[in-house]
């Protein structure tokens, strides 16, 4: 096993393992000490179907299962993510950490590619430990005592937007966590803030909120902060929801004629978190 880093602030590529075979506990711990040390990793060359997928999700903690998205036929614990070749928006492309809006928010996310066009569809990563340690003194003082609300909407229609998947009608869900939050394996301190979900802080208007919010969701997702990653098919990526943010970049729609037949599908698992302190 070769870990292989592809940025200054986070990303690693990992060779010489197959997930499709049982995976002992020493190559396992290995790859859990990798997955904490860069926060996302990729295996190139993975031929995975859904139960493989499934059994190497199934090592780092139980499944979550969308709330607002169906699942796969057959798997509904795996997300089927689509974009069409006509389609013109595309699911994820804006700086987010998925469902901060629960409970208990995802702990990973396991994301095997399977289509992909020919050029571009890159997704990009941010450390919000860094994101945190480059703040002033003055605002962690600040920040350490404010919580945020997380808000979801509410699923229905999804068809409407994309094509290839279908959501689920259920009510907006609402929670408030620590805007610093705790790694509870690491035990560092990361900036837990996301435009798609946060709203403002609690106790605070949406328009008294705003300003700050503005700077620390830029301050967040700089260029310094973050690493890009170029998929093939067969390449699986998994990648720390607790203290990471990513954006899956919206650059292959049909403006060219060589994309016009581009389609892209990935198979997502999202893995169960627990309360951010």
């Amino acid at each position: 096993m070769r870990v292989n880093p592809i940025a200054g602030a986070l990303g690693a590529e990992i060779e010489g393992v197959d997930l499709a075979s049982e995976l002992d506990d020493a190559v396992f711990a290995a790859i859990r000490r990798a997955f904490l040390d860069h926060l996302v990793i990729f295996f190139p060359g993975q031929n995975l179907g859904p139960a493989e997928q499934k059994r190497f999700a199934l090592r780092f903690a139980p499944i979550y299962v969308h709330r607002m998205v169906e699942g796969m036929a057959g798997h509904p614990d795996i997300i089927r993510v689509v974009r069409e070749p006509e389609e013109r928006i595309n699911w994820g492309s804006e700086w987010h950490m998925d469902a901060s809006f629960e409970d208990c928010p995802p702990l990973a996310t396991v994301l095997h590619a399977q289509e992909l066009p020919p050029y571009g569809s890159d997704t990009m990563w941010t450390n919000l430990y860094l994101a945190h340690d480059a703040l002033s003194d003055g605002l962690k003082c600040a920040l350490s005592g404010l919580r945020g609300v997380h808000e979801s909407g509410s699923g229905a229609r999804y068809e409407d937007k994309y094509k290839g998947m279908k959501g689920r009608a259920v009510e907006p869900k609402v929670n408030v966590h620590p805007v610093v939050r705790t790694h509870p394996e690491t035990g560092r301190k990361c900036l837990y803030v996301n435009e798609s979900f946060m709203t403002r802080f609690e106790g605070m208007s949406v328009e008294e909120s705003r300003p700050l919010l503005h700077y620390l969701f830029a301050h967040s997702v700089r260029p310094e902060f973050t690493c890009r990653f170029r998929w093939k098919p067969g390449t699986l990526a998994i990648w720390d929801n607790r203290c990471t943010q990513h954006n899956a970049i919206a650059d292959y729609f049909p403006n060219h004629p060589a994309l016009f037949a581009a389609r892209r599908v990935m198979h997502r698992i999202t893995i169960q978190g627990d309360r951010p302190v």
